[in-house]
């Protein structure tokens, strides 16, 4: 079973294509995202983007995040999750303003549809 920290772990380390596919199979295998559990990590920022993951798989679905989320805090620097924001200024700028609200209040950008499926 894919763990929320795998998924993360996958994202910070750039790797947005196993990052898709695991989000997938994630979302797919647990019924209620209010019960996954906080990851086993001392990792600062693995923390913050499971916990920013678990809260916008939940607000797309209409579901509760679990209550572990609630007391995760915010990145210490602006993390951009596609590189080419770093570069190309509108998608920067996109990012800046339209990311998700639960990757967004923790420090990351991405575009308003990251990580949607169809």
């Amino acid at each position: 079973m894919v763990q929320i920290e795998q998924i993360a772990q996958a994202i910070l380390n750039g790797d947005s294509l196993a990052a898709r596919a695991l989000a997938q199979d994630f979302v797919r295998s647990i019924p209620s995202l209010a019960e996954v559990k906080a990851p086993a990590t001392l990792d600062p920022l693995v923390l913050a983007m499971s916990a920013a993951l678990l809260e916008l798989f939940a607000l797309r679905a209409m579901q509760e995040a679990p209550a572990w989320t609630r007391v995760v805090g915010a990145v210490s620097e602006p993390i951009f999750l596609l590189k080419s924001a770093q570069t190309m200024k509108h998608l920067r700028v996109l990012c800046e303003t339209e990311s998700p609200e639960p990757l967004r209040q923790r420090g990351f950008f991405a575009p308003p549809n990251y990580l949607e499926f169809a």
